[in-house]
């Protein structure tokens, strides 16, 4: 688990600029990896690390953020953004739509700004760790400063069983 300085990335340097604290973990990954085994890598709890998904709904795109080993509610996550229904864009529409690639989206630093809801669930941590923008890197931050960075907003938007 290295936390040594690395090429930064857009979402690295938009902190940077905002003078928001961060922490940069690094893990060897040529090609896109299960954000489970990921966490397993850094030996990271699950709970703690979170995956940014992108969905359409009938006027733009949106972002939300929940934990790795959770599922999104699409009506909820819907709700809140105040569409009627949200689907997850297909794997292939990722750079086009952020501008990151697939394993290596975060949703600091997007091509566009886009609504963005982070889980409630992320009030429950001091520190939470989300992509860092690229392939191999992971970035660990308060939530309310990924809130600030990716201008987004809490939202209950997990599927709870």
């Amino acid at each position: 688990m290295s936390k040594v300085k690395e090429i930064k990335t857009n979402a690295m340097r938009i902190l940077d600029s905002m003078k928001i604290p961060y922490t940069q973990y690094t893990y060897e990954c040529d090609a896109f990896i299960d954000a489970l085994r990921i966490a397993d890598q850094l030996k990271l709890p699950y709970e703690k690390v979170y995956k940014t998904l992108v969905a359409r709904g009938a006027r733009d795109y949106f972002v939300f953020v929940i934990p790795i080993n959770q599922e999104l509610d699409l009506k909820a996550a819907a709700r809140s953004v105040g569409e009627k229904s949200v689907e997850m864009i297909h794997v292939k529409e990722i750079n086009a739509v952020t501008g990151y690639i697939r394993g290596g989206c975060t949703a600091i630093g997007m091509r566009k700004q886009y609504m963005t809801r982070l889980d409630v669930s992320a009030r429950n941590h001091t520190a939470i760790v989300v992509s860092g923008g690229r392939l191999g890197s992971q970035i660990e931050l308060a939530p309310g400063d990924l809130l600030s960075a990716a201008k987004a907003e809490y939202a209950d938007i997990i599927r709870h069983n």
